[in-house]
């Protein structure tokens, strides 16, 4: 396979992993419940659209903003491993770090707020990726798990009646295990690199 189209195929897995909108589907479908297919298309829209918007501006600019506050990226690997770690957690054992409760009536903090689309681990991801395959490529990558991840959400109905609520709360779990799995290999590297 050409390593161009292999690194864009890992890149897109993996930001659509970090993502993971099946553990948004239960909250976007209690916020679209009742609500009008132009309704549902359009939350989703302004979920992807915030969380998109987040993840080209750190695309973009994440070097400057680490050279004005002084951080490495071996530092910044370390922390956003942690907090994917735990997110990662969240999601296997069906536990909650935070306050999500205070948000739960608003869709934007619901389904794009930090998180459980564009949270700090998906940034660390996107730092990682642009770093090692460079800014076009995961350009493209961010572009390829956005539309995958406004599908998923669009059609969360077709999905929730095809497969069941068991079905997906186990595939959110088992996308919780690559999560962390992911967060051990960003902390090992950014371990080595302060080393």
């Amino acid at each position: 396979m050409d390593p161009a189209l292999s690194a864009l195929l890992y890149s897109s897995f993996t930001l659509f992993i970090i993502l993971d909108p099946l553990l948004s589907i239960p909250l976007f479908l209690e916020m679209t419940k009742e609500k009008t297919a132009e309704f549902v298309s359009h939350q989703a829209g302004i979920a992807i659209g915030v969380a998109g918007a987040l993840m080209y501006l750190f695309l973009l600019f994440n070097f400057v903003i680490f050279d004005t506050l002084g951080i490495t990226v071996a530092s910044f690997q370390v922390a956003g491993g942690i907090i994917l770690f735990l997110l990662g957690m969240e999601q296997v054992l069906g536990i909650t770090v935070g306050d999500m409760k205070a948000c739960k009536d608003n869709a934007a903090c619901v389904v794009i707020g930090t998180p459980l689309l564009c949270g700090p681990g998906t940034l660390t991801t996107v730092l990682l990726l642009s770093r090692d395959h460079g800014l076009l490529l995961v350009g493209v990558a961010i572009a390829v798990a956005l539309i995958a991840t406004f599908l998923v959400l669009r059609y969360s109905r077709v999905l929730q009646r095809l497969v069941g609520d068991l079905v997906i709360e186990i595939m959110a779990k088992v996308l919780g295990m690559f999560v962390a799995a992911i967060a051990v290999k960003i902390i090992a590297q950014g371990i080595t690199g302060l080393l």
